[in-house]
């Protein structure tokens, strides 16, 4: 899981913002002031290093802008995200200059911090930097054994050594941002920077200086000039995820730079030529924008010279196993945990599950599951409890519609007949799984495999 410093002189935003970050998931440290932070970094070497650092801008000793001076000085590769209270437009430009990722105004909305962290972890995977959000290398990638995953990945390896701009497609979790490194990975680029931006992360205001770059003076704050993507990505791959959140006037330049192969800084009078393989990627229907009049026809013919669309997890779970094993593994390693497999009945309510996260989903349910498992095998006690209820719903459905009618027990019967009477009923409807069978009578399995025993020890005294 990412190493995050969070960095705050206000005791009262630097605990909430750590309570939010915690309960995502992220391992959180904190610092006063941007000196406390870069002692914290320069500390203990790899033991101590940090995938994303997030430091308020006004601070005693050293503010957030003078931090992230002194480490860019200093050598230190890891992403940054300013925040402040008193945010203007010229300020985040500043910050992005000054080689910030993001910049959020307090104060911020949960998701709005969410979102920014995601993003600058992925920032800081396509940069090189240290990360453990899910790069994955060519070699490591898992399509999985479903016959739409395999023509996925021969359809891959033809297109990525041509020059072709490809659109992917597919619901947010479905892998699209891999699936385009494992293309730039397997091009004539793959020695060359792979370079990625969030559309729909940046702000309106500044995703055409983000991806153009700008030039001294072209607006307030802008005191040197600043390359932009493309230039950045020269030579290698850009990849331009969510694409249809790109406002139009900005779809308008980036099918110009397209066409001519060149980009204009903001405030420059001459064009400069780049050489950058475009992917794009969306989990819209970009025809659908096109009718809406919110994406430009052109664009969409230019960015979908090719398109690899990413089928849903629930339409694949034939590829399951092979990404849960690959991800038990990778946990493993990465928590220092001896889980090497899942159970029979585990995988059975996975199976179940639809999934609506896809692939992000299974690899998060898994990690948890790891971490959680005492053993060296995961076992339904370390499945998050939703998966369990609509499992159980599921299954309620089917015993009801199994066995449509009232059970019908006579007046007089004995508490513990109608006991058994129930189980045995219910393991019908389960078709003889005791485990599930205990889940829906609420009792735990060890009384199930108790009361057969005992029925068959009766059983067998009336044979005798």
């Amino acid at each position: 899981m990412p190493r995050i410093l969070l960095v705050d002189d206000d005791s009262q935003a630097l605990d909430s913002t750590r309570k939010i970050l915690e309960f995502e998931g992220f391992e959180v440290l904190t610092a006063v002031d941007g000196q406390k932070a870069l002692e914290e970094i320069r500390a203990g070497g790899t033991q101590k290093s940090f995938d994303l650092v997030i430091t308020d801008v006004r601070m005693p000793r050293l503010g957030g802008l003078d931090f992230l001076r002194a480490l860019s000085l200093g050598g230190e590769a890891v992403p940054v995200i300013l925040m402040t209270a008193f945010g203007r437009v010229e300020d985040a430009v500043w910050a992005m200059k000054s080689g910030a990722v993001d910049f959020l105004t307090k104060p911020f909305k949960r998701q709005t911090l969410l979102s920014s962290v995601e993003i600058a972890l992925k920032r800081g995977i396509a940069q090189g930097l240290r990360g453990s959000t899910g790069g994955v290398s060519p070699g490591r990638l898992i399509f999985g054994r479903s016959s739409a995953m395999r023509e996925l990945q021969d359809l891959a390896l033809r297109v990525a050594p041509t020059q072709a701009s490809i659109l992917l497609t597919g619901e947010s979790g479905t892998g699209k941002e891999l699936i385009a490194r494992f293309i730039h990975e397997h091009s004539t680029r793959k020695n060359l920077k792979f370079v990625a931006i969030n559309c729909a992360a940046v702000p309106e205001q500044l995703i055409e200086s983000e991806l153009f770059g700008f030039e001294r003076g072209a607006f307030t704050g802008a005191t040197s000039a600043k390359e932009g993507l493309f230039e950045t990505a020269h030579g290698g791959t850009l990849l331009l995820d969510e694409i249809g959140d790109m406002p139009l006037a900005v779809q308008a330049k980036l099918l110009r730079c397209l066409q001519e192969n060149e980009v204009r800084r903001v405030g420059a009078t001459l064009p400069k030529k780049v050489d950058v393989r475009v992917i794009a990627a969306t989990h819209r229907n970009l025809k659908n924008c096109v009718q809406e009049g919110v994406f430009r026809h052109d664009l969409l013919y230019r960015l979908e010279v090719v398109g690899i669309h990413i089928a849903p997890l629930r339409e694949r779970l034939e590829d399951i196993p092979s990404l849960v094993d690959h991800f038990i593994k990778n946990a493993a390693q990465r928590h220092q945990k001896s889980v090497q497999s899942i159970d029979e009945e585990t995988f059975k309510i996975l199976l179940e599950h639809s999934w609506p996260g896809n692939v992000r989903e299974l690899s998060n349910v898994i990690e948890r599951a790891v971490v959680l498992a005492p053993k060296n095998s995961i076992s339904p006690s370390e499945l998050p409890s939703h998966l369990l209820s609509c499992l159980g719903s599921k299954l309620s459905s089917s015993l009801r519609l199994q066995s449509p009618s009232m059970i019908s027990v006579p007046l007089g019967t004995s508490l513990r007949d109608v006991e058994d009477l129930l189980i045995r009923k219910t393991l019908e409807a389960t078709a003889g799984d005791k485990n599930m069978t205990a889940r829906l009578l609420g009792i735990n399995s060890r009384t199930i495999y108790r009361k057969l025993d005992k029925r068959s020890e009766k059983d067998s005294d009336h044979e005798r």
